[in-house]
């Protein structure tokens, strides 16, 4: 077995980092990703510790899986401490990067133009695109031992990818052995996710790193959420509120657009219900406002690259069809107008639907909408995806149903007077099922699979799982 060190995902969600060492002083990282809320590593970098705290005299490569922010926010820091290899990540990825990297310096660095422009230029620089299902090598200094990469669709975001790792060392070869693979699976998404082909098992590997974030449960199947998305803004608009969604910018954002110009185009014309007020309400004329200049941008490059999307998106376009640009959609770019907004959805009671970042509510946009709506019984609050410990959403989901219960921000108590519920099933994240399934459908088992981005119950249960199903594979928590 080859060594593998985890840096960051192994005591939570977020934060994903991972180092695969070829030989002793050869090593490539997978990953190096932001924590959130109060997660850390184990060498004590958190939220608010970003710099980079592990040896990176070994690393000779990175390899991004995708570009949410729980898997690059630390970048800008690794390019900081003096790395200089080449950044691998599949092509739609190299097109979502750049975004991401600026967005992230603009909140948590600096917003001083030429300092961006040169860590932007720096990354550009040391990036190599790379296509699906094909062997790359990975240049290594000073040693006999090889290693290439083949990148596979992984169906979570536009442009996400699980890699694998040829490894052909002298070691190996001495042990009468060809080569040695390792698959780091990155994040995995749900089969059916909108937009994306789903991910397909390799035929064979050695080693698994496998993500565990809904290792202990499955999800609704689409048909299901879909509908629950449809009742859950149906309830709302009979209060004559507003339902608010966090989102991340990418990904989340895009489905949710995806899936509201489907139950539109189903219900074309069909009241959904009379409002308190009397005012009758048809799907066509709700408002769906999307107050995120960052996801604004990332749908303009999902549109670009359709060519990734999968067959039943290519049909609806096919069809005339716009599932991510519709007459109902208005896009919020400046501040003035994003407080213009809010102010406006605090006092009206024509029913919206508003979109904004972040997903766990822990910073961005979302997090002004929440102080000023969150305390009026009209309005609801609609999760679709995981809130990690320690985060404000995590903090609504559990005290929303508490006497006087209450979620700070910036050290206020806002009451929690709105409806909230959870929609499990709009995850991007591949359910208990889905991830047994990737590790059933490949021909040649790995050997050892290793457990990481979960909660302690999610990578137990998982654990537990693989071990009474594939008894002869070892199965290691880090």
């Amino acid at each position: 077995m080859l060594t593998i060190k985890h840096h960051g995902a192994v005591q939570g969600v977020t934060g994903s980092c991972h180092e695969l060492f070829i030989d002793d002083s050869h090593s490539i990282l997978i990953d190096c990703g932001l924590f959130q809320g109060a997660e850390t590593s184990g060498a004590g970098a958190g939220a608010n510790r970003l710099e980079i705290e592990f040896d990176l005299s070994s690393v000779q490569a990175l390899l991004v899986t995708h570009v949410h922010i729980d898997h690059v926010g630390r970048l800008p820091y690794l390019l900081a401490a003096g790395f200089t290899g080449p950044i691998y990540c599949s092509k739609p990825s190299a097109k979502l990067l750049p975004l991401v990297i600026e967005d992230a310096l603009k909140v948590g660095v600096t917003r001083n133009a030429s300092i961006i422009k040169a860590c932007l230029d720096r990354l550009d620089s040391q990036l190599i695109a790379l296509d699906y299902r094909q062997w790359a090598d990975i240049p290594l200094n000073n040693t006999d031992s090889r290693v290439q990469l083949k990148l596979y669709q992984a169906g979570h975001i536009l442009g996400s990818a699980y890699g694998i790792f040829r490894a052909t060392t002298p070691s190996l070869k001495a042990q009468g052995k060809r080569y040695h693979d390792v698959l780091f699976s990155g994040d995995l998404g749900a089969p059916y996710s909108p937009l994306l082909n789903a991910p397909k098992s390799p035929y064979r590997t050695d080693q698994l790193v496998i993500e565990s974030t809904y290792g202990d449960r499955n999800h609704e199947n689409r048909a299901s959420r879909r509908r629950n998305l449809q009742q859950s803004i149906e309830h709302a608009v009979s209060d004559g509120g507003t339902v608010l969604i966090p989102a991340f910018s990418i990904g989340r954002t895009q489905e949710l657009l995806y899936e509201l110009e489907h139950i539109i185009h189903q219900n074309k014309s069909k009241a959904i219900s009379r409002t308190r007020s009397g005012t009758q309400i048809q799907w066509e004329d709700i408002d769906i406002i999307i107050d995120s200049p960052l996801a604004s941008k990332f749908t303009e490059v999902y549109k670009a690259l359709k060519h990734y999307w999968d067959k039943e998106a290519s049909k609806r376009l096919k069809a005339g069809r716009h599932p991510l640009s519709f007459e109902q959609v208005t896009t919020i770019d400046s501040h003035e107008n994003h407080l213009q907004t809010i102010d406006y959805l605090a006092r009206q009671t024509r029913p919206a639907i508003v979109i904004a970042a972040s997903g766990m509510c822990a910073g961005g946009r979302m997090v002004n909408y929440l102080k000023a709506l969150l305390g009026d019984k009209r309005n609801d609050v609609l999760f679709v995806g995981y809130q990690a410990a320690g985060t404000p959403g995590r903090d609504i989901l559990k005290y929303h149903n508490k006497t006087n219960g209450y979620v700070t921000f910036d050290g206020m108590q806002y009451p929690i007077n709105a409806q909230i519920k959870q929609i499990s099933g709009y995850s991007a994240h591949a359910g208990q099922k889905d991830l047994t399934n990737f590790i059933k459908r490949m021909r040649v088992k790995p050997q050892q699979t290793r457990i990481v981005h979960g909660d302690d119950r999610a990578k137990e249960t998982l654990k537990e799982l693989l071990e009474k199903k594939y008894p002869e594979m070892k199965v290691i928590v880090p």
